[in-house]
């Protein structure tokens, strides 16, 4: 009988452990709602690319998490990405020329999207679109770039090489005439 009741208090435990790590994990990976007991908006933007955001991910302003982004799409004449993102009521104050970035937290970290607050009087409502953006920074793309200047620069250097040298040998010809 005792073994048995060790049993039933030893698999308790045990769902009491899995329920733990659940809860946290939900917290960790905030995938509570969005807009808690208010409830949340959604606004759209457009961006050339997205990077790696994907649904879930947070809008922040200020570093303050006020929602995520809830849909990705492709827009099919333009072939911009649509995001459309969804905003706690409580934030309901954002002015409607405010721009959207997509940032990532840290070297490696996860994307998210950034708002910066403009001045206009008027506040974002549903269904309006965040006008100004900017893409995400894709690190393949910098690389790239770094490479075609690095070559740009050898070219030009060897190109002011080839000048000088050229410059070198007309001036003691130069200087030779009477």
């Amino acid at each position: 009988m005792q073994s048995r009741a060790l049993e039933i208090l030893v698999g308790f435990f045990v769902c009491l452990g899995v329920a733990a790590v659940l809860v946290l994990t939900l917290r960790v990976a905030s995938l509570k709602d969005v807009g808690g007991p208010e409830g949340s908006y959604p606004v759209t933007a457009r961006f050339e690319n997205i990077g790696k955001l994907s649904t879930g991910n947070a809008v922040k302003i200020a570093g303050v998490t006020i929602g995520r982004v809830s849909a990705i799409a492709v827009d099919p004449t333009s072939f911009e990405a649509v995001v459309t993102l969804e905003i706690s009521k409580a934030h309901a104050n954002i002015p409607k020329d405010s721009g959207a970035k997509i940032l990532t937290a840290g070297l490696l970290g996860e994307q998210y999207i950034g708002l910066d607050p403009g001045g206009d009087e008027n506040s974002l409502g549903k269904g309006d679109e965040i006008k100004l953006t900017q893409s995400a920074l894709v690190l393949e793309n910098l690389v790239g770039q770094l490479v075609a200047s690095m070559a740009e620069k050898k070219e030009d250097s060897k190109l002011a090489d080839a000048l000088g040298k050229l410059a070198d040998a007309v001036a003691p010809a130069a200087s030779k005439k009477p």
